[in-house]
């Protein structure tokens, strides 16, 4: 059995409030997901924040173009601390994603980790060796950019633009 752990951190210059009505939105999603994916919420959600038993179900062409339905459901929420989802339909045997957020002096610390099993036994061990880790990487990589610049480069320039 192929099971495998992605873990990524990021601080993020912005107050846990801030940090929190951003990730706790489902509708967000698409915005932190490289355009490339065509990532597309196909469930009515109308802006709601995530709670217990939320069902949220998209479209997205994760390798060669090729669409994939995905389902997850949001199984735990903390609010201001943590929430997890879990697939219920698509391309993994096994997916739970723990996304935590803690404060820190002058800012949060956001952590990912994602417990996952590739489909397909040792054809998805294969997969992840040339593959799929890698394509959790970039995926991770472009969240990081567009929350740096979300929450990061503003604080920067406030923190480095002269006072009159």
């Amino acid at each position: 059995m192929s099971f495998y752990q992605f873990h990524k951190e990021q601080i993020l210059h912005a107050s846990i409030d801030e940090v929190w009505e951003f990730i706790s939105s489902p509708v967000n999603l698409k915005e932190i997901t490289p355009k490339y994916m065509g990532f597309d919420i196909t469930s009515n959600l109308m802006k709601e924040k995530m709670y217990p038993g939320m069902i949220i179900s998209y479209k997205l062409s994760p390798i060669l173009g090729i669409k994939t339905t995905w389902v997850t459901e949001i199984t735990q929420v903390r609010d201001k601390s943590y929430f997890v989802d879990e697939q219920r339909v698509g391309p993994y045997s096994i997916w739970h994603h723990q996304h935590i957020i803690e404060p820190l002096p002058g800012g949060v610390l956001m952590k990912d980790i994602i417990s996952y099993k590739p489909p397909l036994g040792f054809l998805g061990a294969i997969a992840n060796k040339l593959f799929i880790k890698s394509k959790l990487n970039e995926i991770f990589e472009y969240r990081r950019n567009v929350l740096e610049l979300r929450f990061n480069a503003s604080k920067k320039m406030e923190r480095t633009t002269p006072k009159p």
